[in-house]
């Protein structure tokens, strides 16, 4: 194993995913203020959507900050391998979330048609949303660059999702303005319910997303990249590997390999060019890494394993007679 799991990511970055998600819930809280205050004026079907968006948001973001939070704890006896895969739970509840305002808004934009459309003061409720976007467009950004910095997914799943509420407010207020300059009423609700299916895109795919991390799903293009460094680094010191594992805890990678020695050589040695390799391969991602090896003798690696899968099925016919 290449370090001590309890000091993998360094306190600048927690401290940077803490500061943004302060920023983010912040900020969220404000934007739902600034968007109920702009349906209040203009009874407005699109911008209440947008406002849906928002009540959900900042209940992600609630839980996100959450999550953020538990993720830093370190190892226990309950949880031996640390609580980093909070990330994915994250990522999946704020995808639910979101999926769940795309359909209360559509629910409600088609309530508001079939009642009768009535909107007033849409100019400056335009305007309080199309500065409501700027403000989400540059949080997301932020958000997005720290994540991706510091390799957490809560915060780059977070940035997706404020940047989907800024893509949001602008169909809005390209809505709004359909409205004010053609003075068709239904291009309210219709934008409203485009925005919502856009949001539902969004979410089904951080639910997606969720769902791979904690199935151990690896991206190929990952794989071929750590497969491709290992190989280099094995070649060097003249040994070969098999069965490699690659998967993400939503901060950090897990890597495990078996390395395959000649038989001649010592315990020792092996010993110290598994740490060598170990240490170089998580040095050479752009991730933080934890490595872990099992040391074989190439001569009779194969023989062993089938050995050992023969006793083990052997073993399990025995029990169950």
């Amino acid at each position: 194993m290449t370090t001590d799991v309890a000091g993998l990511r360094s306190a600048e970055a927690q401290r940077q995913n803490q500061w943004a998600m302060r920023w983010s819930l912040a900020v969220g809280v404000c934007m739902l203020a600034g968007k109920g205050a702009a349906f209040y004026l203009t009874g407005s079907a699109a911008i209440l959507s947008d406002a849906i968006e928002s009540v959900i948001h900042v209940v992600a973001v609630a839980f996100a900050a959450f999550s953020v939070y538990v993720s830093t704890r370190p190892p226990d006896a309950r949880f031996p391998y640390g609580y980093e895969r909070i990330a994915f739970f994250s990522a999946g509840f704020e995808g639910a979330l979101i999926i769940l305002a795309a359909v209360s808004i559509i629910w409600t934009s088609v309530d508001k048609w079939l009642g009768g459309l009535h909107i007033e003061r849409l100019g400056a409720g335009a305007l309080i949303v199309a500065a409501a976007s700027l403000v989400n467009g540059g949080l997301g950004w932020y958000l997005i660059r720290t994540g991706r910095r510091t390799n957490s997914i809560i915060l780059e799943a977070n940035g997706k999702h404020v940047l989907t509420d800024c893509w949001t407010s602008f169909g809005v207020v390209g809505g709004l303005c359909l409205v004010l300059l053609t003075g068709w009423l239904p291009f309210d609700p219709i934008l409203a319910i485009a925005v919502a299916l856009n949001i539902l895109w969004s979410g089904g795919h951080l639910i997606f997303r969720s769902v791979g991390g904690l199935m151990d799903y690896t991206e190929p293009r990952l794989f071929t990249e750590v497969r491709a460094k290992l190989d280099g680094l094995c070649h060097e010191v003249d040994v070969e590997h098999h069965g490699l594992r690659v998967r993400h805890t939503g901060y950090r990678l897990l890597i495990e390999a078996h390395l395959l020695f000649p038989g001649r050589t010592t315990l020792v040695d092996a010993h110290r060019m598994a740490t060598l390799i170990e240490d170089r391969l998580a040095a050479g991602l752009p991730h933080e890494t934890e490595v872990v090896t099992h040391l074989e003798a190439v001569e009779d690696h194969a023989n062993v394993h089938i050995r050992a899968h023969g006793d083990d099925r052997q073993s399990q016919k025995s029990s169950s007679n």
